[in-house]
């Protein structure tokens, strides 16, 4: 009796071994469908065009068609959400976003608190001026008043040249009223990314104004999606923008928005 008995409690502790790893294994199963089910809560700020921007309400830009790419090649659902260019570090910061891309360069500053893809977009900062200026580098701008966004690395590059709280340097919420700034004669020069500068100077010929590049003062620089510390989306969306550059669907989204070809081997280069 005490012999069967044991045997009984025996196969009794196998049955419920067997059951909980059964269970874990089941719920483990689970857990990945959910993450992979579950929309990605993505910020922008949607007022730097042609990257992200309000088109009759509708969220359009290079940015918005690269998302939706990495989402296809991820599986990952995301909603976008425009919260404004401040919000979206907050947001990261304290993980109520998955992700971020609008157009975020990524700086060592940066690194410190956040993560960052592989870099999908290389940029450089522009000076904007209007068409009979005599600006023609970087160190002309010195003892003039330059327009930028406020916590850009425009605002940045300003303050190499100028100093850093120089008064001089305006700062503002958005790069478009650091233009209208320009446009109303309170500055001489914006200063910002050169996707944003040359698609505005492009789309808007009767407002007489040019670019001015300064490569040798201006370093160029490479944007990636942005994600709280140690995220595990990171080497999934990575992998993802490779497929998207190897599959040839980011050289189709980049001549849509900038009318030529990407440089893909200096994108690479940055891994």
């Amino acid at each position: 009796m005490i012999k069967k008995l044991s045997l009984l409690s025996v196969l009794l502790v196998f049955v419920m071994i067997f059951s909980a790893c059964s269970a874990g294994s089941s719920s483990s199963s689970s857990d990945k469908k959910v993450t992979k089910e579950k929309v990605l809560r993505v910020v922008n700020d949607a007022t730097y065009p042609p990257f992200e921007t309000l088109d009759k309400g509708k969220m359009v830009g290079f940015d918005v068609d690269i998302m939706d790419a990495l989402s296809k090649a991820s599986g990952y659902k995301y909603k976008l959400v425009n919260v404004g260019w401040d919000p979206v570090f907050a947001e990261l910061k304290s993980k109520t976003a998955a992700m971020s891309i609008s157009a975020i360069s990524i700086t060592s500053d940066r690194e410190k608190t956040y993560d960052f893809s592989n870099p999908y977009f290389r940029s450089i900062n522009e000076i904007m001026v209007p068409k009979d200026s005599k600006i023609k580098t970087a160190q002309d701008l010195k003892g003039k008043t330059v327009a930028v966004q406020q916590g850009t690395t425009g605002q940045f590059a300003v303050e190499k040249v100028l100093g850093k709280n120089n008064p001089k340097i305006k700062k503002f919420k958005t790069v478009n009223l650091a233009i209208m700034e320009l446009l109303n004669h309170g500055a001489d020069a914006v200063v910002a990314d050169n996707g944003v500068m040359d698609y505005y100077v492009k789309n808007n010929p009767g407002k007489n104004l040019k670019t001015v590049g300064d490569e040798n003062t201006f370093e160029g620089e490479f944007y990636g999606i942005m994600y709280p510390k140690d995220s595990k989306l990171k080497p999934v969306f990575d992998k993802a923008i490779k497929k998207i550059i190897d599959d040839g669907t980011y050289t189709k989204i980049y001549q849509k928005w900038f009318d030529k070809k990407p440089d893909l081997a200096k994108l690479q280069a940055q891994k």
